[in-house]
């Protein structure tokens, strides 16, 4: 096991240049490969480096990069334009589409006994660990899983085995490991790089994924003083160290603790990210433990035209809606298409205030029916967007006709708790 580059601080800033030498310094520590595959996030993490890192990576295998594979989860494939944005001039010839339901291998299986002893006794079910089929069969010599290390509402902290063991991962082990999260506690698990879904994923990684040739190259990308992004860190390693040092990083560049509780924010999508509430929730994830009793969370959504962006999941979001736990729990027990995917059931869970704060969409494509229907406030968004202009509010506190507004530009970039929230 090794750790082949750490590199980073909580006031570093790694360029574009700096971050090519430096991964391409850890490559060299691998010493010659023959037949590498290379497993990015997509279009949804733009921001964590991995674009770059991945055409970097290109650059430095040539012909020998054979495959990339964009960890998709269930999210939709990604476009040409997209490839192109994310990825630049990467031949997207090497790029192969991962389809969650279809395209997967079980390659081993964590005992129901171990989940019901990370679950608190709520759930018995075990968990089937699965990959797609092109790690397996692709006859790779090197596997770079690549991206950022961010707080998250599924598993703590994004990344590491999760690229793999979910991004790229079956029907099956996406639902159940979500359900663990959202069962469990989300405000229990985030920002946490040690709970229970991460140690379902460690158990399997540990003995199921360990004849695969897998480096994680794992970033941490954190806001610069001028407003824009800045990346404080880049961590290389065959083992969960480069993940925990990353994690240890990411605390102090991505979590901001306040002082009192907000009673409004207004968090802003960026069109080229989200178009749909099943990414777009993240307003709701970040920043729930910030949010005070009866606070209202206005989320401006210019591109969001749809609920989930794989078609059955958009239909059950619509039937269900985000009701909160109890009706959640309830809706699964009577209902076997929630049932049977409980990835939806964990997203409507993580989605709902509980009827603590006011959830307000403010979408570009979804009429007031349609978020009204799923269990949201609306509003109009052009009119909020002229009230909470995104061009004139800084980063955090803002004066709003007299209203004290707390800004968020991007939920993808951080987490947000009042201390008395955070619970340890």
């Amino acid at each position: 096991m090794s750790l082949y580059l750490a590199h980073g601080g909580a006031q570093m800033e790694i360029s574009c240049s700096e971050l090519q030498s430096l991964l391409g310094h850890a490559l060299d520590k691998l010493g010659p490969r023959r037949r590498v595959l290379v497993i990015p996030p997509d279009i949804t993490r733009l921001h964590s480096r991995a674009g770059e890192l991945t055409r970097f990576a290109w650059e430095y295998y040539g012909e020998r990069l054979a495959a990339v594979l964009p960890a998709l989860g269930t999210h939709a494939p990604m476009s040409a334009d997209q490839l192109t944005r994310m990825f630049g001039d990467v031949p997207q010839s090497l790029f192969h589409i991962h389809n969650w339901r279809t395209d997967i291998e079980t390659i081993g299986e964590v005992p129901s006994s171990f989940i019901c002893e990370q679950s608190e006794g709520k759930l018995n079910f075990s968990w089937p660990a699965q990959v797609n089929r092109l790690l397996l069969e692709g006859d790779f010599d090197l596997i770079l899983s690549v991206g950022q290390v961010v707080p998250h509402e599924v598993i703590g902290m994004a990344n590491y085995n999760k690229n793999v063991l979910v991004g790229s991962g079956g029907r099956e082990g996406i639902n159940r490991s979500h359900y663990l999260g959202a069962v469990y506690g989300m405000e229990r698990i985030m920002g946490r790089a040690d709970n229970p879904v991460r140690r379902v994923l460690n158990y399997a990684s540990d003995r199921f994924l360990k004849h695969l040739p897998i480096v994680y190259v794992q970033t941490v990308v954190g806001r610069a003083p001028d407003g824009g992004l800045a990346t404080r860190g880049v961590f290389i390693g065959d083992d969960v160290e480069c993940f925990l040092r990353a994690s240890e990083l990411s605390l102090k560049v991505n979590f901001e603790m306040l002082d009192q509780p907000l009673r409004k924010a207004v968090v802003y999508l960026d069109p080229h990210e989200f178009h749909s509430t099943w990414l777009g929730n993240k307003a709701v994830y970040r920043t729930r433990m910030a949010l005070a009793d009866g606070a209202d969370l206005i989320i401006l959504a210019p591109a969001v035209k749809e609920f989930g962006e794989d078609r059955t999941i958009d239909a059950l979001i619509r039937k269900y809606g985000y009701r909160g736990t109890p009706a959640t729990l309830d809706a699964v027990a009577k209902n076997p298409d929630l049932a049977a995917d409980l990835s939806a059931a964990a997203h409507l869970i993580h989605g709902s205030s509980e009827g603590r704060f006011t959830i307000t969409w403010c979408p570009g494509h979804l009429t007031r029916e349609e978020v009204e229907g799923a269990g949201f406030a609306y509003s109009d968004l052009p009119e909020m967007l002229r009230r909470y202009d995104p061009a004139k509010l800084a980063h955090g506190f803002n004066t709003v006709d007299g209203e004290e507004v707390f800004f968020v530009a991007n939920p993808g970039l951080g987490l947000w708790a009042h201390r008395d929230r955070f619970i340890n």
